[in-house]
Parts: structure tokens; sequence; C-alpha cells
């Protein structure tokens, strides 16, 4: 019980303010005491390497495809980042006869290295607080709902402005610490980015969903790529055969020196979305809203995919980025709510809050404009709104798995209308085909299982009118009804004109069901609306009280998918009360690679990786400490989704590894980051190295890498 107490005094304690260790930390204004701490932990560079001038540390790391993040890591533009970050890029590539995916992929040249449509890069180039600015321009004398399109419209004359100047510019003005500031960022992007190299899937995602979000890992996760520019000017540019490989200003020193306990760490890349300014209220709503219902739909559509995906080689290359994205937060809705409970965070959320009440009480501060009590009045006047909205955005939005959905929705919002001007008869959409993408029999299967199961989770209030449509003419069969779109909808006519101001393009099934679904969603979003501003409202006051009570702290604002920086040691945690290590070895692997020939799917790899990892010499990429070949490490850096590839540093700026997932215990870190508990996992550099020397042979490569 003494234990608990203690505990639990240490997570409120953590509410209050940032530990030592916790953060996600702006460059260009990185506070002094934030500074002065990393130093005291080993830090050995001065403040100006991280932001300023062309050789700063930040001008090596990059946003990779507006979703994960890189580092360059060569002087001819070689990026490094995670293997699942690359994994969409790599599928594309791949066919039943060169499964890139399944068997890796070597390129021995420039000439062989492969062209991504979509896929870019960007570098941060400058960021600054204009907070003050848009005050003066009157933003905050505007209603909530008015605030958004206000600073949208200022981005987008700022971003006229430095195009002018500078085409290969583009800026984004974003919030933080909940809309009590706003920044600048100013981003130079480069299109041509070319896979070079990736290992088998066996091992870039080693452990699969057995060991997802676990420790100890195995996972060689990692995948490498190349950033071409325009040969004449050495800037951005699209795709051209005559492009040539870039000549960066800073590319990350490759360390083979490794780490000991306590060595510094220090993590820089793009984290998605924290929420850890969030009120008692709102995390409530994130549990029992939003991730209850993600996990239990991805559920019933990711045990559907796999079973195909078993079945047929063609059908797994087809979904396996899809499965990937789906299962791994599924799994990561799970962990936080479970984390959630666990520490009672909704309880210390609470007690928090009351500290703020008497803060307010004392002080006078926001009194008359920060409401708890109507707060709480809000949230749950929106809840099952939210809930349904989850679920519809799970089922049939943007994370829906089945093309029917996606074309139906795609027609009512987002269409490209292809005719003569003028002349709405010869108006006609067109979808290309796109079958390399997806299977006939896997999608309709999904799309009858999530059907069903949206209709047992959500109140009649918020269920299209094809429901009706499935009890009358098709017995409740949501099969038949599914069959019966597919076969039906000429939406599912690809490379072929559908008119739509002829014939009964209006009564076409797969229409019917896409205005179904945008009248419910509008339904449902206008619920939301009705309480959005007030709420935003009252967790920017909450925020901004927080930031008061602790003016003389230095806090971090929340991830917004813009450049952090988060620093620690690395190190162990307690693991189910025993010592967890902090690196797993070869000998690690090759267990695990034995359990899976006998049968464990997440564990099964190709026969050459457990020759390679069985040797008992691995040169000079042995750690010089434990004489062992570390695979992953542990450390308390801050991370979350968006992270993934992020480079991890040492204390002189070296690399030292690659981030790519949390520990268990991390899960809750969107909401709380608990520095007791809460680990990154990375992929040790040297391991990286090792694969791709002992199976890609790809001494040009490591020369250019040229890792000391």
């Amino acid at each position: 019980m003494k234990k608990l107490l203690v505990l639990l005094f240490t997570i409120h304690c953590s509410l209050l303010t940032a530990s030592a260790d916790e953060g996600m930390w702006t460059l260009y204004n990185l506070p002094n005491a934030v500074y002065e701490t990393m130093k005291q932990e080993n830090y050995e560079l001065p403040y100006g390497a991280l932001y300023q001038g062309d050789d700063a540390i930040k001008n090596c790391v990059v946003l990779f495809g507006g979703y994960c993040s890189g580092v360059v890591v060569s002087p001819d533009g070689l990026v490094f980042t995670n293997h699942h970050c690359g994994f969409e890029a790599i599928r594309s590539h791949s066919t039943v006869e060169h499964d890139y995916m399944l068997n890796g992929f070597v390129s021995n040249s420039y000439e062989e290295e492969l062209p991504n449509k979509n896929l870019f890069v960007s570098f941060m180039v400058e960021q600054k607080d204009i907070t003050s600015y848009l005050d003066s321009l009157g933003l905050n004398k505007l209603a909530e709902s008015d605030r958004y399109h206000f600073v949208d419209s200022i981005e987008n004359v700022m971003l006229k402005k430095i195009s002018k100047q500078d085409s290969t510019l583009r800026v984004e003005i974003k919030p933080y610490y909940e809309g009590n500031a706003y920044y600048l960022t100013t981003y130079r992007d480069y299109p041509d980015v070319r896979l070079v190299f990736a290992l088998p899937k066996s091992m870039g995602k080693f452990g699969g969903e057995t060991d997802n979000w676990m420790w100890p890992r195995q996972t060689c996760d990692f995948s490498v790529f190349r950033i071409y520019v325009d040969s004449k000017t050495g800037g951005p540019a699209k795709y051209s055969k005559d492009n040539v490989p870039m000549k960066p200003k800073k590319w990350a020193p490759v360390s083979l020196q490794g780490y000991v306990p306590g060595s510094f760490s220090m993590t820089i890349g793009y984290p998605g979305s924290t929420s850890r300014y969030l009120s008692s209220y709102g995390i409530k709503e994130r549990r029992n809203a939003q991730n209850e219902p993600m996990y239990k739909t991805r559920e019933v559509k990711q045990d559907i995919m796999i079973r195909h995906m078993r079945a047929d080689e063609a059908v797994r290359i087809k979904y396996d980025s899809k499965y990937a994205q789906s299962s791994n937060y599924w799994k990561n809705s799970i962990g936080m709510n479970k984390c959630i409970d666990s520490i009672g965070l909704i309880q210390q959320k609470a007690a928090f809050e009351q500290k703020i009440r008497h803060y307010q009480d004392s002080t006078g501060y926001l009194m008359g404009k920060l409401d708890f009590n109507q707060l709480e009045r809000l949230y749950q006047k929106r809840f099952n709104a939210v809930r349904a909205l989850t679920f519809y955005n799970e089922t049939f939005g943007r994370r829906n798995t089945d093309e029917m959905t996606r074309r139906a929705v795609r027609v009512q919002d987002g269409a490209i209308i292809n005719g003569k001007d003028g002349k709405p008869k010869s108006y006609y959409i067109e979808f290309k085909d796109n079958s390399d993408e997806w299977d006939y029999d896997t999608d309709r299967e999904i799309l009858a299982a999530l059907l069903k199961h949206y209709r047992e989770q959500v109140e009649i209030k918020y269920q299209p009118d094809f429901f009706n449509v499935i009890d009358h003419d098709f017995k409740g069969d949501y099969q038949k009804y599914v069959d019966y779109l597919y076969k039906k909808s000429k939406l599912m006519k690809s490379d072929k004109k559908i008119y739509i101001n002829k014939g009964n393009y209006k009564h076409d099934p797969g229409v019917v069901y896409g205005e179904s679904l945008i009248t419910v969603l509008s339904d449902i979003r206008a619920d939301i609306i009705e309480t959005r501003d007030s709420i935003d409202i009252l967790e920017r006051y909450l925020c901004a009280a927080k930031l008061r009570m602790e003016e003389d702290l230095p806090n971090y604002s929340d991830a917004n998918m813009t450049m952090r920086l988060s620093y620690g040691q690395v190190g162990e945690y307690l693991l189910a009360g025993q010592p967890s290590g902090y690196y797993t070895t070869a000998e690690s692997i090759v267990e695990k690679m034995e359990k899976g020939e006998q049968g464990v799917i997440d564990y099964e790899a190709e026969p050459i990786m457990k020759e390679l990892l069985s040797k008992q010499d691995f040169g000079k990429y042995t750690d010089k400490t434990t004489g062992k070949l570390h695979l992953c490490f542990l450390s308390n850096n801050d991370i979350t989704g968006g992270n993934s590839g992020s480079p991890m540093f040492n204390g002189k700026g070296e690399l030292i590894g690659l981030a790519f997932d949390g520990n268990w215990d991390s899960l809750s870190s969107d909401i709380f980051f608990d520095s007791q508990l809460a680990r990154c996992i990375g992929v040790d550099i040297r391991y990286v190295l090792y694969m791709m020397e002992s199976w890609g042979k790809v001494d040009r490569l490591l020369q250019e890498i040229n890792a000391k």
C-alpha cells in the first residue's frame, strides 16, 4: 500500500510540472533551463548547434512523407527512416514476381534506386512566434468559430508572399499551448525521394503484432531512401531521370561507439499529436468515445484482412500496408486505455484541476471565464456524437478499407468533374483502375462485417438510411446488400466515364449509399459543432491557467507535427517488478527465430537471417562494453506517433539509433508522460549497418555513410 501511495504521489507531481526528461521542446526557443539540464546530463555541444547556422542539427532531420521522421546520413542525400515508415513505398513497387516487401530491396547504383509517387521530405528552414502579430490583427477579438479561418487566411497570404521570393519554400501557421500561442514554420520540400534499400519484412517488422509496443524488441526497423534534386540548381525538383543526388548542408555523423546506462540520448523529429493539457473530462471522452470504438472496429476488419492475406500472396501485398497502419493504433488504443485505468489518470487530472481552482480563487485569474462545471456539462452533451463519429470514421471515413465506400464518398465530396464547360450533360467522373490496391472478395467481406458492427454499436439517430434498405430489400443480410453494391453500382467500373447528369446516375445504388453516409455525417458533425467552440475556449483557458500558475517553470507545448527535441538517458526500467535490461542482443532474436521455426508466425525469418545473427563475432559492430551485437535499446526520451524514424543522438550530436516504438507503459504518453515507466525503443545504428553489410552487401552505401 505504501508503494502505491508513493507511485500516486509521483504521478501527481508529474502532472504539476515537467520532469527533467519529459518534454517535446521547440528548438528555436529552447529554454535555457532545459539546455542547462541537458548539459548536466552530458550534452556536449553549444546551445546554437541545435538550431543556428548551416551546421545546425536541425538541418539533417526531415519530416518524411508528412507522417514520419528521418535523418540525412551522407553527403549525397541518403536518408534513414523506419521500415514501417517506408512501408507503402516498398509495397507500391512490389509484385508477386518481385516482392520487395517480402524479400527486401537492394540497389547497387543510383540508376537502380526507385522513384516514389507522392513521397516527399521536408526540411524545417525557420520557426518563429507570431502570436503578437496575429493579436495585432485582431485574432483575440474574433469568435472561436472564426479563429481558424482567420489564421488560415493569414497563412495563405504569407504563403503567396514567400512563394514569390522562393518557389521552393512553404509556410505553416499552427497553434501551440492549446491556441494560446501561434508559430510560423517555414519548410523546403523535396518531392523526388527514391527507395535505396529495404530489408525483408521478416526483419523490418520482426515480431509483428506480438511484439508491437512491447519490450524486449529485436526489430531491425529501418529503410533507406535518397533525396534527388535539380542538376542545375541543386534545389527541389519533381522526378526526372536527369535529377542528381542532393548535397545537403548537414548530415548526421554516424557513431559506432555505442552507449552505456546513463548515456545522454536526444531524439529530434516530428511528433504528431499529444493532448497533455487536456482536462479530465476530455480524457474520459478520449477513453470511452474515441479509443474504445477505434479498437473495437479495427479488430473486425483486421481479422478479415489477415485471414485473406495469409491465404493469398497477391492479397497480402495489397493489404500489407493497410493492415500495418490499422493494427498499430488498434493496439495503441487498447494499451492507452489500460494505462489510463492502471494509474488512475482521470482521477489524478481531476485532483490537479482542483489545485487550479484554488489558484483561481486566490488570484482571480480567468475568474468567470474558466468554468469547470460548464466544461463537464459540455463534454457530457457531445459524448454520444463523438462516439458515433469515431465509429463512422473507422467504418466509412479515411480509415476505412473497402473501395466501394471510398468511391461512394468521393463522388459526394472531392471527385474531379470532367467534361465541357457549360454543358452539364457532358459532365462525368472516372475512377482509374487501382485493382492492384484492393481485392474484390476481401473488400466485400470487410464492408459487410463493418456495416453490421456499426449498426450494433451506434444509436439509431446516427445510422444511415441504407440500413432500412438492408432490412426491407435484403432481409437484413448485409453481405447480400454489399454484393449488390459491388455488382450493380457504376462506381465500381474502373476506367469508364460515369455521366452524372444522364440516365439513372442519382439512383445508382453506390451513389445512394454515399448520399446516406454524407447525410448522417452531417448530422453527427452538427451535434459536435454545437459544443465544440465552447469546449475549445475552456480548454484553452485551462492551459493558460496552468501556464500562469507555473510561470516560473519551463513548459512545452503539445506535439503538432512540427520539429521537437526530447532528451534523456539510455537505461532500463522495472518490467513486472524485474529489471528490463536496456538492450537486446543477437542471441535473443535467434531464440525467437527458433520459435518461428515451430510455427509462431511473427517470429518467422529467412534461414540466412538466423545464420547471420548466430555468429560469434560481429566485427566493428560489436559493443565495446558488452562484447555483444546490440539490436535495440531503451531510453527515456519523450516520443509519440510521428517520431517513428527520428534520429537518436548522443551528447556529441552523433547518430546512435532510430526511434521506432514505445513500450507498453508509454501508451498513455499522448495524454500523460510517466518518466518512471515510459521508454522509447530505438534500433541500434550498429545493427542497421551490420545488416546492410552482411545481408545487403552494399559497400557503396557504407562507404558513403562512413560510420566511425
